[in-house]
């Protein structure tokens, strides 16, 4: 329900959810609560994903497509925490995304280190730009622009031919 719309409000939700509005604050005590629990579940479920997606194992452009594939399940909830400003007003940030820019960092500058990948863009914005481009694509999909077989492969084809480094002289 989120994904869809952030604003919506929590009797709505319980509703979508099939539990009275009493029932979902014994459980989050208000928006704030819920919103921060589903930034720890988005954090835990990205993490899955790179540890299924085997970050340190293969060339790095094979590793970010097994990546691509594995956040795909937690695409929607990605694109809802990265858009949720909320998150971010408190200048406290979880340290699950500090660890989760850690991996993702690393990868982009092992493929840098390997030649693979481009020096001139940072590995800090490659990160942001993997973000950005799983959050798009679930809204494509979720809005029927891009079908959901086409995602991973539309993912990775753009973030890869951007990142690609060009052997050309």
């Amino acid at each position: 329900m989120l994904t869809r719309r952030a604003s919506t409000p929590m009797d709505e939700i319980a509703r979508a959810a099939g539990i009275s509005r009493a029932t979902l604050h014994r459980h989050f005590a208000g928006r704030d609560a819920l919103i921060r629990a589903l930034e720890d579940y988005g954090i835990a479920q990205c993490g899955q994903a790179m540890d299924a997606a085997r970050l340190d194992e293969g060339d790095a452009a094979d590793a970010l497509r097994r990546l691509i594939a594995e956040a795909e399940p937690v695409a929607a909830v990605l694109a809802f925490l990265f858009t949720e400003n909320q998150l971010f007003e408190d200048g406290e940030i979880n340290a699950g995304w500090a660890e989760l820019d850690a991996r993702l960092g690393a990868l982009f500058r092992r493929g840098q280190e390997e030649g693979d990948f481009r020096i001139d863009l940072s590995a800090a914005w490659l990160t942001e730009a993997f973000y950005g481009l799983i959050g798009a694509g679930a809204w494509a999909v979720h809005e029927g622009r891009v079908a959901r077989n086409d995602l991973h492969h539309s993912i990775a084809e753009l973030l890869l031919g951007g990142i690609r480094r060009s052997m050309e002289k």
